[in-house]
């Protein structure tokens, strides 16, 4: 057995309720929490290049979408010193303005199947320096880690991989888990994809698998459009059936009701299964394009890719800590709202994306057009955060 294997099938044990739950107390943001604002993003500089042009709407929605919290992300494209320093200076800037920073860790080998956003570290032991690296430069400040979107829900498994990438994908994951977890104050959360994609059962073998129980919790819709009540019950379900996976003897990940069971049916199920007061992983949400909800084709495409730039979506709810619902953290924008999913053909050819006309940028490039929509078809309408830099 190799070492990776040999982590995976040890790391994959469920931790002792009483050390993954003081964890999580410590450890959830807090309601109330501010979130750290980036004073110098891509929305602030588009909000100049409007006024500059002379687009005062455009200039303004801009301005009010940069008043609001987005992740930093951390992609490995530099060396190991330098994502620690870069980690430092977002910590030192946070601190500042009184904030807690949302950071993505976005490094695992072979991310997103090698498509829009392919790359990441080139083996386990490189991913393992890095992640050491980021971590480093958490020190002991308040920090939310999502980590790795798309690192489970579409992990090697999914996409033509063989049993050892699986393997290895899990024993990195829990890796890092460990790792992280190692800053006093780091909130770590696992991928758990989202509530119209991988089935609850499913997705809560791979989160047991992964770590959750030693970590936080787990994200859902990083950069999907999935409604907020959608999630919330996905989510809901996904962290007790992880508690059921953990606890039942002989319990297969068939075995749990589903976001596709009728409501009363599956909750039925999980009061059946799940005693009331057990003890569960949080997650949080990424609500940063959800305010329009999925999206619906009106033309008929080989493959519509609705995750893709979907036209016509918003800005979801805002980012906060103050859910007022049971193991939500936090509505956070992960996604930073703006910037391309990819060039979407739909399964036409081309090379041009059918629903705009014209090829659309690359993964991750600022595209003026869709913030712009996402500000216009914000949900609820786009105000001012007049907590910008009231951060605890």
């Amino acid at each position: 057995m190799s070492a990776v294997v040999a982590t995976a099938a040890l790391c994959c044990l469920p931790a002792t309720a009483s050390a993954a739950d003081s964890g999580r107390a410590a450890r959830t943001p807090a309601p109330g929490t501010g979130f750290y604002v980036d004073l110098d993003s891509k929305a602030v500089h588009q909000a100049a290049a409007d006024l500059r042009a002379g687009d005062l709407a455009d200039a303004l929605a801009m301005a009010k979408t940069a008043s609001y919290p987005v992740a930093q992300w951390f992609t490995g494209s530099t060396t190991t010193e330098a994502t620690t320093a870069a980690m430092t200076t977002l910590q030192d800037r946070a601190a500042r303005q009184h904030q807690v920073p949302v950071a993505v860790a976005y490094n695992v080998p072979g991310r997103d199947c090698s498509q829009y956003s392919a790359g990441g570290a080139s083996n386990s032991a490189d991913y393992s320096a890095w992640v050491d690296a980021f971590a480093k430069g958490i020190g002991d400040h308040r920090t939310v880690v999502v980590l790795e979107p798309d690192g489970l829900a579409l992990s090697p498994a999914f996409c033509g991989g063989t049993a050892q990438q699986q393997a290895d994908r899990l024993a990195e994951v829990n890796a890092a888990v460990d790792r992280l977890e190692r800053q006093p104050r780091a909130a770590v959360y696992l991928d758990a994809g989202h509530s119209a994609w991988q089935n609850t059962g499913t997705m809560a073998r791979l989160l047991v698998d992964g770590g959750v129980n030693r970590a936080q919790g787990f994200f859902l819709n990083v950069s999907n459009y999935q409604k907020d009540a959608d999630l919330v019950r996905y989510g809901t379900q996904v962290a007790k059936c992880t508690w059921y996976l953990s606890h039942t003897a002989g319990a297969s990940a068939d075995d749990c009701a589903n976001q596709y069971w009728p409501q009363a049916d599956a909750d039925a199920w999980y009061a059946a299964h799940v005693p009331a007061d057990a003890e569960l992983p949080h997650f949080v949400i990424d609500s940063s394009r959800n305010g329009q909800g999925p999206w619906t084709p009106t033309a008929s495409y080989p493959d519509p890719q609705t995750w893709c730039n979907p036209p016509g979506r918003g800005l979801g709810t805002r980012p906060t800590a103050d859910t007022r619902t049971p193991l939500l953290d936090a509505f956070l924008w992960v996604k930073v709202p703006g910037e391309s999913d990819g060039g979407c053909t739909r399964g036409t050819t081309g090379g041009t994306d059918p629903e705009y006309g014209a090829a659309d940028p690359a993964a991750g490039v600022w595209w003026p057009d869709q913030a712009h929509a996402l500000a216009a078809h914000a949900s609820p309408a786009l105000t001012f955060n007049t907590g910008l830099l009231g951060g605890h």
